[in-house]
């Protein structure tokens, strides 16, 4: 039976925030540093992954049009992610299946990391790797969409996940930090976003971001007639 290292996903401890000096007229300082000089770092270490999100523009939008185009010919969306993108996972399909935006179109998404059952009763009789990739093989078929998402990119289950889902004839995404990691580095991925950050909740936050606009891009190839290809049944 395989083990698996948990996705760190938001589960960083925290340093470096709480201050511990004395006061000096309104302002606490640890050592040398105010606490305005913390939080002007906390928004530092923030801008350069934004600023890289934004350059990926041109292939956020060549995903989200291919996303488009599977919704479009009947496909659905499967999303899967452990530990702090579990939730990432369960947050995108509600986003897609119930709008929080009236008037948007609904469209078809799972979590696979919801029935908790069925992923223990997985993880016990084939291992932590095998949790998504055993799923996608009685759920998913070749007209879907596999979102996988990992805090720094090596993740066994997310990538057992995208690489059957590769197999399987899926339009693979993947949402990564840290360097990529094996994710980045394995041919399963169609299209590959990575949040260049070793700090799990700048990670978090831009893979939020990221999401978010995969489902605002999807709605509007869906707004502009012609696009996803004639003669296709909506």
């Amino acid at each position: 039976m395989s083990a698996e290292r948990p996705d760190p996903g938001f589960a960083a401890t925290t340093t470096g925030t709480a201050t511990t000096g004395t006061a000096t007229t309104g302002t606490a300082t640890t050592g040398t540093a105010t606490t305005g000089d913390q939080v002007a770092n906390l928004f530092r270490r923030r801008e350069q992954p934004t600023r890289e999100l934004a350059e990926q523009a041109g292939a956020v939008a060549a995903a989200c049009h291919q996303m488009a185009v599977r919704f479009h010919q009947g496909g659905k969306l499967v999303v899967f992610g452990t530990g702090g993108p579990s939730t990432d996972a369960q947050h995108v399909a509600v986003e897609f299946v119930h709008p929080v935006i009236v008037g948007k179109r609904a469209l078809p998404a799972i979590s696979l990391t919801s029935d908790i059952a069925t992923v223990t009763g997985i993880a016990a009789r084939c291992g932590m790797a095998a949790i998504f990739a055993h799923q996608l093989r009685y759920l998913a078929t070749p007209a879907d969409i596999a979102l996988g998402i990992s805090a720094d990119g090596n993740c066994a289950s997310v990538l057992s996940g995208l690489l059957t889902a590769r197999e399987l004839g899926l339009l693979t995404i993947a949402l990564v930090g840290g360097d990529g990691g094996a994710i980045a580095a394995s041919p399963a991925v169609d299209h590959l976003l990575v949040t260049r950050s070793t700090d799990p909740r700048v990670v978090k936050e831009m893979h939020v971001t990221s999401y978010h606009v995969l489902w605002e891009l999807v709605h509007v190839f869906f707004e502009q007639p012609g696009v996803l290809g004639p003669g296709v049944v909506a």
